[in-house]
């Protein structure tokens, strides 16, 4: 830019700079105004006045608003069975096929088991008819659960006919050095979860709690027996699964329809089977309570059979059953027969056939589904607030809302 030239007053440079301050400078000549700077020096200077107009424009047009979020695409997950697996091996990852769909089934079904819960919440599996493969059913399902849940999972066998939870989970032996009977003998002194791990055992990530073999004792395992135990199992754990007896009428079976959230009926595709698991569901649905009501049909809405396909015949014609129990309750799971659970032994979910781990995975997936459409059980009852309490204070009372 051109300076611009002016003429010097007639004062000094002295009168106009002070003393001492006017070196260089020459009477008669022009001084030069400094130069304004280049329009390019300062881009975002503004005026003070139109300072929020002009950020606000700014705001608006170099805003990214999220356009970057899904700027870095996703790395597809590497297949890690059959053919898929082999040619991304062999190609050094150069080249990926993608998940296989049985990979992608598995994927799905462990995102719902993985459902989190925002209190304790109880299942009950159950049946009329004995030999149907309850007692494998409750197994399978807690193994599942405490496989893929970072929560805390427990078991508990409530047969008041010497149930073999126990056996089929940790071995006969072990399921009888410590039960039922003894928690409920010391339960006032179980002040937390390590002095409650006294009282149970452990397969594999999940809790069992075994019932008493003795029949006698066993039989006298009541319904108050039971409110008092889930309610202590419900302070330390997430999930409470419970193996219920085949009486319907009885003391702790009752206690436990009463708290349960979901419920899991288990039948097998013959006549005899199918029918004991309807009879079961009919006597819940038209179930009435001291008031009149019918506190069991939402529970039986929401329920999921089981049809445990280790008794089959090809004579019975299995679409119907199944066709029968998806009109009437939420959904149906067929758990193939399995050599391994054949044995009756302890069960071990990597033994089981491809095809028996997927029934499984998929039985754990359809009840987490349910995980937050409970509407009664625990938390109706208080359960939820006895957790919060030992949360916050390390202590709980089980015996809270008993009285």
């Amino acid at each position: 830019m051109v300076p611009v030239e002016r003429p010097v007053p007639d004062e000094s440079p002295e009168q106009l700079l002070g003393a001492g301050s006017g070196a260089g400078l020459q009477p008669g000549r022009p001084v030069a105004e400094p130069p304004a700077p280049p329009e390019s020096a300062a881009p975002w200077s503004v005026d003070a006045a139109d300072a929020p107009g002009v950020a606000a424009g700014l705001d608006a047009g170099f805003s990214d608003g999220g356009v970057f979020a899904d700027v870095v695409r996703p790395k597809p997950a590497a297949p890690a069975h059959g053919w898929r697996a082999a040619v991304h091996a062999l190609s050094g990852g150069r080249w990926n096929p993608g998940l296989s769909p049985a990979e992608l089934r598995r994927r799905d079904q462990v995102r719902r088991v993985t459902t989190p819960l925002s209190g304790p919440f109880s299942v009950a599996v159950g049946s009329i008819k004995g030999g149907v493969g309850k007692t494998t059913v409750t197994s399978l399902l807690g193994l599942a659960m405490a496989e893929y849940r970072g929560d805390r999972v427990i078991a508990l066998d409530a047969n008041p006919d010497a149930g073999t939870l126990g056996d089929r989970l940790v071995g006969e032996v072990q399921a009888g050095r410590r039960t039922v009977r003894d928690l409920l003998h010391d339960l006032d002194r179980v002040q937390s979860s390590t002095q409650l791990s006294g009282y149970t055992h452990l397969a594999g990530r999940l809790r069992v709690l075994t019932s008493e073999q003795e029949p006698a004792l066993s039989e006298m395992f009541s319904e108050c027996d039971y409110e008092a135990v889930l309610r202590l199992l419900s302070v330390y754990h997430e999930l409470l699964l419970t193996d219920c007896g085949t009486g319907l009428v009885h003391s702790a079976m009752q206690g436990t329809l009463r708290h349960a959230d979901a419920l899991v009926v288990v039948g097998a595709p013959t006549k005899d089977g199918a029918s004991r698991a309807a009879r079961t569901l009919q006597w819940l649905a038209t179930h009435q309570d001291s008031s009149g009501g019918f506190p069991y049909r939402d529970l039986v809405a929401d329920a999921v059979v089981v049809l445990s396909c280790d008794r089959a015949s090809r004579y019975v014609d299995d679409s119907v059953i199944v066709d029968y129990f998806q009109s009437r309750v939420r959904a149906v799971v067929e758990l193939p027969a399995d050599p391994h659970l054949a044995t009756g032994d302890v069960i071990d979910l990597a033994a089981l056939a491809p095809g028996t781990r997927d029934a499984v995975l998929e039985l754990a997936a359809v009840v987490a589904d349910g995980f937050q459409a409970r509407t009664s059980g625990l938390a109706a009852h208080g359960f939820r607030d006895t957790h919060t309490r030992d949360i916050h204070t390390g202590h709980a009372d089980p015996q809270a809302g008993l009285r």
